[in-house]
């Protein structure tokens, strides 16, 4: 058994992904884990010592094959398998150590995503793809940067925002993820699922705000503690409840899909909230929070063509606002719906949103997707199939 002591950010998922252990693993030595929605710094865990996978050989399989299995190297597997030969057959019944396999990915989830795995992963990728531009479009209400990152010389422009919705924060790695797997391909002049990334890079220009929410994705994923400043209204808006894996608004309790000068009036008095809350609350005033601000500069500084908000979840695409949107908008929404698995639906009696604000401002199309089906966060288990939904549905867009 290893002691570990919890350090400030660690999450149960965080601590077993960099022990090469299961969630399972940690609460099963530490069952009290289980019972309280958060680990707090100074906690001590017992940890598993970490059991390296075995392979019996089957015979006739070559080495190169069962290092393929697994997605390992022949050098890994050659480090752990004294007197196996790269080149030859595996004796039949003899018992392989199998290594630990690292993803060749940079954007990967090692438990929850939040703004310092997003900081971490757009440096690695920015310097494995120097095409791939990043910049800050300002800073949210406890000073974590709001980052945005570029890619594509096209002059047609497309603007991606997600995690404005602090639950939603899967929203994030999946666009990053994409993002990602966008650039590896055209690096190396390979399609994506049959589309052209080098067309893209060529006709248009993608601007992404990955966390436009960092305060509130942090604050879903690691609890308000005894270090956090806003402690006492946090607790106090979140009518007492030690958990605030419900939480969608930014650290001031306002929502910022409600923030944006679109009807903004009507919203609030639909929504009836007068104060803070981890919900539904617009704020004193549109754009009052300074993400909300921060992506409205943006889109006003550098004018997209095309916008699209991520959220969570429902599987579905709203493309329309109050008549203001082009006609061309239900026929990209379709597209995008069709390439995603998902519903294009016309919504009713919703206003403040980014995507209606774009909509009316600049009477282009704008689209607010909601990725995947379940409860907010989803799990992570789905990220692989909602990376691929995400770039399906933006493939939609930039190859056309």
């Amino acid at each position: 058994m290893l002691q570990y002591i919890v350090r400030k950010g660690d999450t149960v998922r965080r601590i077993a992904a960099a022990h090469g252990l299961t969630p399972g693993h940690v609460i099963q030595g530490n069952p009290w884990a289980a019972e309280q929605p958060y680990l707090f710094p100074g906690q001590v865990l017992f940890l598993p010592t970490v059991q390296r996978r075995r392979y019996i050989a089957q015979g006739g399989e070559r080495i190169r094959e069962v290092a393929a299995l697994y997605g390992v190297s022949l050098e890994g597997l050659e480090q752990l398998n004294p007197g196996i030969s790269p080149d030859g057959f595996c004796p039949s019944g003899k018992t392989l150590v199998i290594p630990v396999s690292e993803p060749a990915a940079v954007v990967r989830l090692r438990g929850e995503y939040g703004p310092s795995e997003l900081a971490a992963d757009i440096g690695l990728l920015t310097n494995k793809y120097p095409f791939i531009s990043a910049d800050m479009i300002g800073f949210s209400v406890l000073g974590k940067p709001l980052h945005l990152l570029r890619i594509g010389s096209g002059r047609c422009r497309l603007h991606v925002n997600a995690a404005l919705h602090a639950n939603e924060w899967l929203t994030s790695p999946c666009l990053l993820a994409f993002l990602e797997q966008y650039a590896e391909a055209y690096e190396k002049g390979r399609k994506w699922n049959g589309h052209s990334p080098e067309d893209w890079f060529y006709n248009w220009t993608v601007w992404a705000v990955p966390m436009a929410n960092p305060d509130g994705v942090e604050l879903v994923q690691e609890g308000a503690g005894p270090w956090h400043p806003y402690r006492r209204e946090l607790t106090e808006w979140n009518g007492g409840r030690r958990s605030f894996r419900h939480w969608k608004a930014n650290i001031r309790g306002v929502d910022l899909g409600d923030q944006f000068p679109a009807f903004w009036e009507e919203e609030r008095l639909r929504r009836g909230m007068s104060g803070p809350a981890p919900r539904d609350y617009g704020g004193p005033s549109p754009l009052s929070e300074p993400e909300a601000a921060a992506l409205a500069s943006l889109c006003e500084e550098e004018p997209a063509d095309i916008a699209v908000s991520l959220h969570s979840q429902g599987q579905e695409i709203y493309w329309n606002y109050r008549g203001y949107e082009p006609p061309e908008s239900q026929e990209i929404a379709e597209r995008m719906a069709l390439a995603g698995g998902y519903r294009a639906v016309a919504l009713t009696e919703s206003d403040a949103g980014f995507k209606d604000w774009f909509i009316m401002k600049f009477r282009k199309p704008g689209f607010t997707v909601e990725l995947g089906l379940g409860r907010n966060p989803l799990p992570l288990e789905d990220f692989e199939d909602l990376t691929l939904e995400t770039g399906q549905i933006l493939a939609a867009i930039l190859s056309h």
